[in-house]
């Protein structure tokens, strides 16, 4: 635009008036404002579809401030009743777990792991190593039974050897040798306090710190 074909006086009944050259273009107000026909959709058809759209974008808008005013005043009570932060986590994740499991998706899911569950327990290859587990296991128990047996069978005989009984009544005689010390030496302090009661009762016993 050249500035020398504008009036900018203020003062002026022409300004802001665009010069001629501009103002003999002709313009279509219904083609500027009309948006492209989508292929495929008449305008009336695409006319309508532009209203729900505006509709729902409308409704969603709406659905955030209504969100956004619930979980305001969802903190509020749980501030009032004491709940922190924490218990709210926990029902959180309790609550998406739920829905988790309540998904079609888990439902699925869970249902494709049982059919392949089933499907594999029933195999050949599955019996087979099952059965060869179970062999398995009965051979060692009987092993350890059999050890068991001859650990017991070997001991008995080692009880039953001289050797065993030679240290058998080696240690008997020590025990007696014990307690026949610890009965003399129980009957020597009685001895002793029995003689030391009979000197205080013939005495007085002021005689004894004379």
């Amino acid at each position: 635009m050249d500035p020398a074909g504008q009036d900018i006086n203020l003062n002026s009944p022409n300004k802001g008036l665009l010069p001629d050259a501009m103002t003999d273009v002709p313009v279509d107000t219904a083609v500027a404002t009309q948006a492209p026909a989508v292929e495929g959709l008449t305008e009336a058809e695409a006319e309508e579809l532009r209203a729900e759209l505006a509709k729902v974008e409308e409704e969603i808008v709406t659905l955030r401030q209504v969100l956004a005013a619930k979980e305001r005043h969802c903190g509020e009570l749980k501030r009032r009743l004491g709940l922190s932060a924490l218990e709210g986590l926990k029902q959180n994740l309790s609550r998406g777990w739920h829905d988790v499991q309540g998904s079609s998706a888990y439902v699925k899911t869970s249902e494709k792991l049982g059919e392949w569950n089933e499907k594999v327990t029933q195999s050949d290859l599955y019996k087979k190593t099952q059965e060869t587990l179970s062999q398995a296991g009965q051979k060692t128990s009987a092993a350890l039974s059999t050890m068991g047996s001859a650990i017991s069978r070997k001991l008995g005989d080692m009880r039953n050897s001289a050797t065993f009984k030679s240290f058998e009544d080696r240690v008997g005689t020590i025990k007696e040798c014990h307690i026949i010390a610890a009965v003399q030496c129980v009957a020597f302090w009685g001895l002793a306090l029995c003689t030391l009661r009979d000197s205080l009762e013939r005495e007085p016993a002021c005689c004894l710190f004379y």
